[in-house]
């Protein structure tokens, strides 16, 4: 990787908006582009220099926004054009880019082009996966990931169509250059409303195999991830929009090393960087999502080593992140005393803005929001989350099992609105700047449930808390656009006396700095005091640092880092 490409990403922060949820203008109870304006001033004080916006075009909404009927056009429910080309606009005057967030692996069965191949036109049948055959027998035994066969039977065509998430999502078919040519369009559409940047969904799940088989040893992923031919179509869909040095992220489901490193090498022309979830499955037993275990931080921490080193040896480019709209909310997840959910919060944030990469904070983050904790299935909305509480069901668990399950699983843990005050509502609608109680929505009520915490964990009371959770992230962003060591510095990990505690080096000319972060509830003694000798605490989540004859003791949940130079 060039040097000034480093530069340039490493000293960047991306903050991911869910509009849905992010603050609702009209009382509605829907999110929309007015209320993400109107926060700007927030933003930027916060110190982000990019918002990725998750989809807001017109949708039918059964994957909140991911089944995409209309690339082009605006959703109603969050406003119109000119709503969001004033939210570019004023973004850009407060030095902020805008990313978008496009859904190429799949439209909304919605959508023209699906509705066309619906009725016969074997032009668009073939901007899609249609299959002749048995209505008895699906082309492959491929199973979705919401859940499911992942084939739909369409009887007044005597064919099924591939979707690999839900079935209302039916999946592209990349190999039509038709298709491509389309897509590369919408890109440049956008582009030229002064959009910045763009997020692209399950990307790595684009390119499709010659055949299709079944899947004898799983649910038929390793036919499609990685796919043959999508080196080719990112680089194209890359020149051809024109998008080559703008920042890029592609999602990247169940991929590896090696392919985020070509993803991300700027030899390659394909992407700035890329999201890999391995990080996020350490507290899946058995490697399953709906089955629950204590986060294992060993293997954490491997994997940091591993993707991080050898990323950094490939030329490869990391999004730092630890939460988005499709996962838990990570103080829930890795804080297990609640007492000491504000020092877990700190450090996590630590964790990962110190690393090598360009960090990404989910809307809520940085205030500490925590899942819910719903209680009953009718509060949820998620379609992947209803599917698997009756699957759940279906494999003999009870309705206490399974909802138990949800609530540390499911993606509404993060799609919960925002929490602004602690009045009703949080402040989620209309947007008033006061904590008073009563102050936020009036005319009716948030689309899914906000948090009962909201009362306690809000950004008007951490706004002027200069220890709050909030606070701390603004510190890290300074630090980061301040700091060569960790916008451009490498990275090496350390070993150290405790399984629960996560160390690394950044080396940058004559600078070192050692980050340690305890994932432990308990006190331990990671380093000798000769490890930190004549280094200075450049950041901490206690107010000094603790020591006991020979050993450093690190805290509940405490994290350091020190600075030589």
């Amino acid at each position: 990787m060039t040097e000034n490409r480093q530069r340039q990403l490493g000293s960047k922060v991306v903050y991911q908006i869910y509009p849905k949820s992010f603050c609702d203008s009209t009382g509605d109870g829907m999110g929309d582009l007015q209320g993400i304006r109107t926060h700007l001033d927030y933003l930027a004080t916060l110190g982000v220099d990019y918002l990725w916006l998750t989809p807001f075009f017109v949708s039918p909404q059964n994957d909140n926004g991911y089944d995409v009927t209309d690339y082009r056009s605006v959703d109603p429910s969050f406003g119109t054009m000119s709503d969001f080309e004033s939210v570019v606009s004023e973004a850009r005057a407060h030095g902020i880019g805008i990313m978008l967030d496009m859904v190429f692996n799949h439209t909304s069965t919605s959508h023209e082009w699906f509705r066309r191949a619906l009725a016969g036109d074997e032009k668009y049948q073939n901007y899609y996966f249609f299959r002749s055959g048995d209505e008895s027998r699906p082309p492959t035994n491929w199973q979705s990931k919401f859940g499911g066969p992942a084939w739909q039977w369409v009887p007044s065509l005597g064919k099924w169509y591939l979707h690999l998430f839900d079935v209302s999502q039916a999946d592209l078919n990349w190999d039509n250059p038709a298709v491509r040519s389309e897509l590369a369009d919408v890109v440049k559409f956008w582009k030229e409303k002064g959009v910045n940047g763009f997020r692209f969904d399950v990307v790595n799940l684009i390119s499709k195999p010659d055949e299709f088989f079944d899947d004898d040893d799983g649910d038929g992923r390793r036919f499609y991830t990685d796919g043959q031919h999508v080196h080719e179509y990112i680089q194209e869909l890359v020149q051809r929009s024109g998008i080559d040095g703008m920042i890029t992220v592609g999602e990247m489901s169940s991929t590896s090393i090696e392919n985020c490193i070509r993803y991300s090498r700027p030899d390659d022309h394909e992407l700035s960087m890329t999201f890999s979830f391995h990080h996020l499955k350490v507290d899946y037993k058995n490697g399953n999502k709906w089955e629950l275990k204590k986060p294992d931080i060993g293997q954490l921490r491997k994997l940091f080593q591993t993707w991080q080193e050898q990323m950094q040896a490939g030329g490869g480019w990391n999004a730092l992140f630890w939460s988005n709209h499709d996962q838990p909310r990570p103080v829930s997840r890795f804080c297990a005393d609640q007492r000491y959910e504000k020092q877990c919060a700190k450090m996590l944030a630590s964790c990962i803005h110190l690393m090598r990469g360009t960090p990404y904070i989910y809307q809520g983050e940085e205030l500490g929001m925590t899942n819910p904790g719903f209680s009953d299935i009718s509060q949820y909305r998620d379609v992947e989350s209803l599917n698997y509480y009756r699957i759940l069901l279906e494999q003999g668990k009870s309705k206490k099992e399974a909802l138990h399950i949800l609530a540390a699983r499911s993606r509404d843990n993060a799609r919960t609105p925002m929490q602004w005050t602690n009045g009703a509502y949080g402040g989620f609608s209309p947007m008033q700047w006061t904590a008073e109680s009563g102050a936020g929505f009036t005319t009716g009520k948030p689309w899914i449930q906000i948090a009962d915490n909201h009362t306690t964990i809000n950004a008007a009371a951490e706004l002027s808390d200069p220890d709050s959770i909030w606070s701390y992230y603004q510190r890290l962003i300074k630090l980061r656009k301040s700091m060569s060591l960790i916008s451009e510095g490498r990275i090496h990990f350390v070993g150290t006396f405790s399984e629960e505690v996560i160390a690394y080096e950044r080396l940058y000319r004559d600078e070192r700095m050692l980050v340690l972060c305890s994932f432990s509830s308990d006190m331990t003694r990671p380093l000798g005091t000769a490890s930190i000798a004549g280094g200075k605490l450049l950041i901490g989540n206690y107010s000094d640092v603790a020591t006991d004859h020979e050993s450093l003791l690190m805290r509940p949940y405490e994290t350091l880092a020190f600075l030589w130079s």
